[in-house]
């Protein structure tokens, strides 16, 4: 019998008990799915603010073009016309004008003085409708030659030219009045003319 190879170990191999071999791919491609999955969020986040701000931009260009668009009308040497929604028709010279109101400052209205068919102790009424052009300011109230309307209440308004007889009438007034207006002038006439202009006047109560 062979007894030479008796304290002899078998030899292990080394295949068998070696570590396995950690696959990382799969690990990779789950990484760098998630990777790109959040740049594709973030992107996506990235463009939609982008559009809202471009949204935004193009509201404010839009409402800033349509005030200004509006705006490059009024003629600033020239008299300009307001048309209330109420009736009420105010004259003189814009000097703002936005979406939500507009400043009206060198105020003029019309003011209609309508006379009867009787005879007072200070005239005689001929039965005509005089109309006169009024400078505010010396109402009752004693406003300042300036005027705040609300955009919502002006129908339409328009420049006036020189040679028509509210911007005759207002030329002459001014000529008149070169120091402005005295709210303690009254007016001497019985009647006024077409045109004129005239301070407005209270009645004290009796």
């Amino acid at each position: 019998m062979d007894f030479s190879n008796r304290g002899a170990q078998p030899v292990a191999n080394p295949a068998q008990h070696a570590p396995m071999p950690v696959n990382n791919r799969s690990h990779f491609k789950k990484d760098n799915k998630d990777l790109w999955t959040r740049l594709g969020i973030t992107a996506a986040v990235l463009c939609v603010v982008i559009l809202l701000v471009g949204i935004i931009a193009a509201l404010y260009a839009n409402n800033s073009n349509t005030k200004d668009t509006e705006s490059q009308y009024i003629y600033t040497n020239k008299l300009q016309a307001v048309f209330l929604n109420t009736g009420q028709v105010y004259f003189g010279n814009i000097k703002v004008l936005n979406n939500n109101f507009l400043v009206l400052t060198n105020i003029f209205y019309l003011q209609t003085n309508s006379t009867g068919s009787t005879t007072s102790s200070s005239s005689t009424s001929t039965g005509s409708n005089n109309v006169s052009l009024v400078k505010l300011g010396c109402e009752l109230h004693q406003p300042y030659d300036e005027m705040i309307i609300n955009r919502a209440s002006v129908t339409f308004w328009e420049n006036l030219q020189s040679t028509g007889q509210v911007a005759k009438a207002v030329a002459t007034w001014e000529q008149q009045h070169p120091n402005g207006q005295q709210c303690t002038t009254q007016t001497t006439s019985s009647g006024s003319t077409n045109g004129s202009v005239q301070p407005a006047t209270t009645t004290p109560a009796k």
